[in-house]
């Protein structure tokens, strides 16, 4: 185990006598399971902050000109445009006493989260409430003309997030579902920009292929690939074979579960091992497998 003093350059190593070549990375980032909110206000679209150009995109629209409405009117977390009842969170929370909270939908915004002065505004058609609605893949389609905001929808549906809407609350979302849109938070941060350097940053996920499909398992990887391409370095803790077998080295924990694991049986690129088959080694032997039956 090692921790990184990012603000002095510094290695404190824990178990070990030395770590070499850490001196690059500049962050460490565990991207894991843990929820993204824990309120209603929260939600994917705010997360990881493309809201922000849908809000400024609608007021710069001729009816919010005309109105006066700047970018805070289309926000559901700011008096004037919120709906007064449920103050932009769509639901009204009853305290029953003996028993648990009752969440219910708002009787006057019926969900929307805004008033109805800011919904008379429209996009293409569409109101903000009618965005929010809207799925990820939908999205994409419809802010096509805008790569600010198409980039993150279709890094969203790249992980398999395609299916979930833009305004769902981050407090319904899965344990993988919040580790998917976290990694595509940073992977829209750390895409290189002319003349601004990014930070090098360490990586740890933790299974991110868990409740995938075989075919968003393929997506995900190339998503992961793109930090690597960045110049980011990407630690995976994975049982999914074909996950590992996209590995640049493979530090291989065995020979069995629980108490009968824990040791390092093998490691090596995914082709050295395969090669090695070490007899401890279950991966080894998959690789091995794998590697023959593609010739």
């Amino acid at each position: 185990m090692h921790k990184i003093n990012a603000h002095r350059g510094k290695i404190q190593t824990v178990g070990c006598t030395d770590i070499l070549g850490a001196e690059p990375i500049k962050r460490v980032l565990e991207v894991d399971q843990s929820p993204i909110g824990r309120t209603p206000r929260s939600c994917p679209a705010t997360y990881v902050g493309f809201w922000t150009a849908i809000r400024e995109l609608f007021a710069s629209t001729p009816e919010a000109k005309l109105r006066g409405y700047n970018a805070s009117r289309f926000s559901f977390n700011i008096t004037g445009g919120r709906c007064t009842e449920c103050l932009g969170q769509g639901v009204v929370r009853v305290e029953m006493a003996f028993l648990p909270d009752v969440v219910t939908l708002c009787e006057v915004c019926r969900g929307a989260r805004f008033n109805s002065d800011t919904l008379v505004v429209k996009y293409n058609g569409k109101t903000i409430a009618d965005v929010l609605s809207m799925s990820i893949s939908e999205a994409c389609v419809f802010f096509e003309p805008h790569p600010k905001i198409r980039y993150p929808l279709q890094l969203l549906c790249d992980v398999g997030m395609g299916y979930i809407s833009l305004g769902q609350q981050s407090c319904t979302l899965s344990g993988g579902e919040a580790q998917r849109i976290k990694l595509v938070t940073e992977l829209a941060r750390s895409t290189p920009k002319p003349g601004i350097k990014q930070p090098a940053t360490l990586y740890v996920l933790d299974e991110p292929t868990v409740g995938l499909h075989m075919a968003d398992v393929s997506n995900l990887l190339k998503v992961i690939h793109r930090l690597v391409d960045n110049g980011h370095t990407v630690v995976t803790i994975e049982h999914n074979p074909d996950v590992i077998a996209e590995a640049d080295w493979i530090i291989d924990l065995g020979p069995e579960g629980g108490d009968a694991g824990g040791q390092i049986v093998a490691s090596g690129s995914p082709v050295e091992l395969a090669k090695k088959m070490p007899k401890k080694s279950y991966t080894a032997k998959f690789l091995s497998e794998k590697f023959t039956s593609a010739g």
